[in-house]
């Protein structure tokens, strides 16, 4: 695997290496030695999928709070999504600031992103399918989110937002 770091302290985009033969492909998608290496959390307690039938669903930005905060390493497994994180961290010298990444199915790509992120995605194709590791269970006491357009952030988002849920679309400005 690949490792590069993002814009954000602790945040790294995670390429496979393929192995190629006459029957097709194999690459690792995680090893914990290699994520701990690098001072990344390792622990993987919950694996979640989320489907997505329309092009320009936008889910996020979602996070969990203390004591609960996770995380998170994420992939397209089926068509491509614009995936983006918010630093939310008040020490870190990128606080408020994202980045996005494009994740695809044909690349097997992924994103690590730290605790104390806020995460979301705009899909890119119809019938985009992502895969999350996450470090913590879900707890639905700890869930929050951020505002996908709160100027706050000032997030590019690369296409019109088609589908959204009440919730992501309210959540109050960022302060």
């Amino acid at each position: 695997m690949k490792f590069t770091p993002l814009a954000l302290r602790g945040a790294f985009a995670v390429e496979v290496e393929h192995h190629l033969d006459e029957r097709g492909a194999f690459a690792r998608t995680f090893c914990r030695d290699e994520f701990e290496a690098r001072g990344l959390v390792a622990d993987i307690a919950q694996c979640s999928l989320s489907f997505n039938t329309r092009k320009g669903t936008l889910r996020g930005m979602h996070f969990q709070k203390a004591p609960h905060e996770e995380a998170k390493l994420v992939r397209c497994t089926r068509g491509s999504v614009y995936d983006v994180i918010v630093d939310l961290r008040p020490e870190s010298e990128t606080f408020r600031s994202w980045a996005g990444v494009v994740l695809g199915a044909e690349q097997g790509n992924a994103i690590y992103i730290p605790k104390g992120f806020a995460h979301g995605f705009l899909t890119l194709e119809d019938e985009s399918e992502v895969f999350y590791q996450l470090s913590e269970i879900y707890s639905p006491s700890s869930a929050a989110g951020v505002r996908w357009n709160d100027p706050a952030f000032g997030i590019v988002w690369p296409g019109d937002v088609a589908v959204i849920s009440e919730r992501d679309n309210m959540y109050a400005d960022f302060r």
